[in-house]
């Protein structure tokens, strides 16, 4: 979603600041367009770190005998990267 919403300001800024050629009283809005560029390709490249994070995960496995019957016990943990 965040990708998502990172393209869409990027496009809405290029819009402003490229394809409209519109005055507003007391609004600029190229400068409203540069700001949602840079809005946009910071949520993109955050949405981006975040998801790759999300898929890293650490799978451990373990395979001990019990001592008191020699029954061999397996121990699965899986975790994923906290930020």
């Amino acid at each position: 979603m965040s990708i998502g919403l990172g393209i869409f300001l990027l496009v809405v800024g290029a819009i402003l600041v490229w394809a409209l050629d519109i005055t507003v009283t007391g609004v600029d809005l190229q400068l409203v367009g540069y700001i949602l560029l840079a809005a946009g390709a910071l949520v993109t490249v955050l949405g981006i770190v975040l998801m790759t994070r999300r898929r890293n995960s650490v799978s451990t496995t373990r395979t001990i005998a019990d001592p008191a019957n020699g029954e061999q016990v397996t121990r699965r943990e899986n975790s994923i990267d906290d930020l």
